[in-house]
């Protein structure tokens, strides 16, 4: 069975997982509403509250490292909601997040070779922001 690609698994298990521990940094940290949460984050409740509840999300861990990325971009969203594709795309670009999409690429494609870095890699095509 061909597993997923990296940008598959990074929809389907890194962004969730990134938007679940903001949601915790955002409930833990500030004392957030989880209908605040959702309007912040552009999902609906219901999301925010299966995330809290390890309904959704629950494949990946993160190191505390990580951790400590997600509580910074957590207060910047709170402080500016247009921040909020920009910090995930930085959390999304940290290479410990980048390590974690790795492992589970591996996992899923057992053809892989064992010194494939394409989801390290760099992507070919630069975005320039505003």
């Amino acid at each position: 069975m061909q597993g997923q690609m990296p940008q598959e698994i990074e929809v389907w298990y890194i962004i969730p997982a990134l938007r679940r521990e903001i949601a915790k940094s955002m409930i833990e940290d500030y004392n957030m509403a989880q209908k605040q949460i959702a309007g912040l984050m552009g999902i609906t409740e219901a999301a925010v509250s299966q995330y809290l509840n390890s309904k959704r999300a629950k494949e990946v861990t993160f190191s505390n490292a990580v951790l400590e990325e997600v509580k910074k971009a957590a207060k910047r969203i709170i402080e500016d909601k247009s921040s909020l594709v920009p910090e995930m795309m930085k959390l999304t670009g940290l290479t410990a997040v980048k390590h974690v999409m790795c492992d589970i690429h591996h996992r899923q494609n057992a053809d892989l070779p064992e010194k494939c870095d394409v989801c390290l890699s760099e992507p070919i095509v630069k975005i320039k922001s505003r």
